[in-house]
């Protein structure tokens, strides 16, 4: 989990008017959904929203064993003595902040009933523990993420939870605004930063290769980092792109013959 607030802008190139709609959303208490794949900007756009608005932000990545209690609190001993401590999601209620659930499809089943009375005009969090039911301020906010393509069937956001939000969809930039993201970000000048850009399309593009997911922004940020650091192309590539895209050797191989086409 972590915490910020920080009048410093985080960058952030908008894609169309999702900031519009974040600051809709926020001045009339609804709450926001995030789908995109893996790496394309969501935990960024909500670190530059909160920034923006001066408010508190508490990020909870979450996993399978992501309980309730985790995001509401506990009891814990401290210096021989019981003591309440909130979770992530109870400071963000009681501070009137921002509360984001990065992959909330991850979490636990137990997690959704929690959110599900803040979701609506209820607006309220209980907390069995303490016998406290929290009225969320106006200034408090719940947004999650997921990702849309990457779900199964033990896995999935129910329509029940689903439709409690306003729902934004997030990919990949347009190769000009990935272009200046990857720039900016690493440093590497742009016209080194297209051909990888123009990399990253491609893979994107295969069907016929045994990908989960195709490279995300971050990674191509990773590998411009590497190669502005002074590392080859070919070493950076293969330590931001094929490594952590496959461990299948069969793709691995299909990876790098693209490499050479884009780098000859």
């Amino acid at each position: 989990m972590n915490m910020q607030n920080t009048p410093t802008l985080p960058f952030y190139q908008p894609a169309a008017e999702e900031c519009a709609l974040f600051e809709t959303a926020y001045t009339n208490g609804l709450p926001l959904l995030l789908k995109g794949p893996t790496g394309c900007g969501k935990t960024r756009f909500v670190e530059h929203m909160a920034a923006r608005l001066n408010k508190p932000l508490y990020t909870v990545a979450c996993h399978d064993d992501l309980s309730a209690a985790d995001l509401i609190g506990r009891y814990l001993l401290k210096g021989g003595e019981t003591v309440w401590v909130d979770g992530p999601l109870t400071r963000a209620v009681r501070e009137g902040g921002i509360c984001y659930l990065d992959e909330v499809v991850e979490a636990r089943k137990d997690v959704t009933v929690v959110l599900h009375p803040l979701t609506d005009t209820r607006r309220t969090l209980m907390i069995d523990r303490t016998g406290e039911e929290l009225v969320a301020p106006k200034g408090f906010m719940l947004v999650a993420s997921y990702n849309p393509g990457y779900q199964n069937v033990l896995k999935r956001l129910k329509p029940s939870t689903r439709q409690r939000f306003l729902s934004i969809a997030f990919d990949f930039p347009g190769e000009a605004a990935e272009i200046a993201v990857v720039a900016r970000e690493s440093g590497l000048e742009p016209g080194r930063v297209a051909p990888l850009v123009r990399l990253a399309g491609r893979i994107r593009s295969l069907s016929g290769m045994d990908l989960e997911e195709g490279v995300s922004t971050r990674l191509l940020i990773y590998a411009a980092t590497l190669m502005a650091g002074g590392m080859g192309i070919n070493q950076a590539l293969e330590a931001a792109i094929v490594q952590p895209l496959s461990d299948e050797p069969d793709v691995g191989v299909a990876l790098r013959d693209l490499i050479s086409t884009i780098y000859g």
